[in-house]
């Protein structure tokens, strides 16, 4: 492995960890080295993720992150356990599709609470000085959608896009003390979620979405590796940007 990318001796935190992408992530950074610190909400799918991480060391929290009072306690006993935070990858999400003219403040008040204000919160308390280490990366998955417009994401395309331009604030506000703010914005990646909604459509559907990806579908991998660079040595002079991963969707 070169050690530029390496993990080794690194603790990483993964929200979103028991399915899709966030699962993906998690079980990438441990075979990259890291101790995988892992929290969802499902927990028979986030003890399948704490049984697919290779090597040893890691932990598992079950927690809904919209309990903001719950998150400093679960940050607190994992250092205690494994010694200061290196990383953190913020890959919990939720998505609502609507008309703009059926949205309602409790849809908006979802995602921004999962999508951005969790990601924070839990930002926040890692860069506590006793909880953080020397090098800390801070990584955000938004979406292409925060910088691209669609109907009936408005909501959506709002929380997503908010977190880069928080992350920017943020990766400014903190580069004194060598913590470095990254967003990556995926376009659709094939996550068991998104087969579940190609199931309920026609296959002439798929294929028009199909045909937006010059690359075709992403892979939860494509966003764990770019993840692994963010997270890693590799990417040390890089801060407050977004990294577009979406096989040529938004080039078009």
């Amino acid at each position: 492995m070169n050690n530029l990318f390496s993990l080794n001796g690194k603790n990483i935190i993964i929200t979103g960890a028991s399915s899709g992408i966030g699962k993906q992530c998690a079980i990438t950074c441990s075979h990259y080295g890291a101790s995988a610190i892992i929290i969802g909400r499902n927990e028979d799918r986030l003890k399948e993720t704490y049984n697919l991480l290779q090597g040893r060391d890691h932990l598992y929290y079950l927690l809904d992150i919209k309990k903001y009072n719950d998150l400093n306690s679960i940050i607190n006993d994992a250092v205690k356990r494994l010694g200061p935070i290196s990383g953190f990858i913020h890959s919990a999400g939720v998505e609502i599709t609507k008309p703009f003219k059926v949205m309602n403040p409790d849809d908006y008040t979802d995602l921004f609470s999962v999508n951005v204000i969790s990601a924070f919160e839990i930002s926040k308390i890692i860069l506590k000085k006793k909880y953080s280490a020397e090098n800390l990366s801070l990584v955000f998955i938004s979406s292409i959608m925060s910088v691209l417009g669609q109907p009936g994401k408005v909501g959506y395309c709002s929380s997503k896009g908010a977190l880069i331009s928080g992350v920017k604030a943020l990766a400014i506000e903190y580069a004194s003390r060598n913590v470095r703010a990254n967003c990556i914005s995926p376009a659709i990646i094939e996550t068991e979620m998104v087969k579940k909604l190609f199931n309920t459509i026609s296959e002439e559907s798929k294929n028009e979405i199909l045909k937006m990806h010059p690359m075709g579908f992403g892979k939860p991998e494509d966003v764990a590796n770019a993840c692994i660079f963010l997270l890693s040595d590799a990417s040390r002079w890089i801060t407050g940007t977004n990294l577009i991963v979406d096989g040529g969707y938004s080039a078009k």
